[in-house]
């Protein structure tokens, strides 16, 4: 199934047929933070219905236990860190995007500054940069290197994970980048005072907030998927709330 689009004046063709999911399948066993319980999933059962086929029931009927920034691929909107709703239902209101993937290796912060600590695992603004290039596309997806497939499942709680540095957050925004997707459960270091400096960076908050920006964290980029451009498809649950789980595929640019 081949789709001919124009983007930047150019004609790509794209193979629909041939997806590469970058979402993390949300499980029990599946990523976490946040010092969240795993996920759960029980089948509805009291004295009127068993929500389970195995069970005895008629068909299966599951409840689901899940916080969207804590477990699994979510993406969210500016609301994560403003006091008024800002809702991914509405928030998100295109699906299709360029998109750059790179491949970082995180430095070693060699110092103190705010929202930093000395040996911190950091995504730098230098770094950015260079692996960017001058042509900047709407939507940038960061694998973090090494590229363990320890991502699909890690516990990240008190971890102390990587993040970005919210220059690099700032710069990102300056350059009109509408939608930031990562490997890593935040930009902003796990504990750092509820400050979230990156992602006050990246949406412009409170002075100008970029309403139709997100953020995208918990990603998985299989070693398979090359640096380079793709079209991106960033499928959201629609949630009334600030984040929501979602399923950012890719699909490789042909001319």
């Amino acid at each position: 199934m081949i789709a001919r689009i124009e983007l930047n004046n150019t004609t790509f063709a794209i193979d629909l047929s041939k997806p590469l999911d970058i979402a993390i399948p949300m499980h029990a066993k599946g990523p976490r933070a946040w010092y969240a319980d795993p996920m759960r999933i029980a089948p509805v059962i009291n004295q009127y219905f068993t929500g389970s086929v195995a069970l005895g029931g008629n068909v299966n009927f599951n409840d689901v236990f899940f916080n969207p920034h804590a477990h699994g691929t979510h993406t969210e909107t500016v609301g994560h860190i403003s006091r008024e709703l800002v809702s991914i239902e509405k928030g998100l209101t295109r699906y299709w995007w360029l998109a750059q993937v790179i491949s970082v290796k995180p430095a070693r912060a060699a110092a103190d500054s705010e929202g930093i600590k000395t040996g911190d695992s950091i995504i730098t603004l230098t770094q950015l940069q260079d692996a960017i290039g001058s042509d900047i596309p709407e939507a940038i997806i960061i694998r973090t290197l090494p590229n363990s497939s320890d991502k699909l499942h890690t516990n990240y709680s008190n971890t102390n994970f990587t993040f970005m540095e919210p220059q690099a957050a700032q710069w990102l925004a300056e350059q009109g980048v509408q939608h930031l997707l990562v490997d890593m459960p935040s930009i902003d270091r796990e504990e750092d005072q509820g400050k979230l400096l990156a992602h006050h960076a990246f949406w412009n908050y409170p002075s100008e907030p970029r309403l139709e920006a997100t953020i995208t964290e918990m990603v998985f980029v299989d070693d398979s998927i090359a640096d380079g451009l793709y079209l991106l498809n960033l499928q959201v649950a629609s949630f009334r709330n600030d984040a929501a789980p979602s399923r950012p595929v890719l699909y490789a640019l042909g001319v």
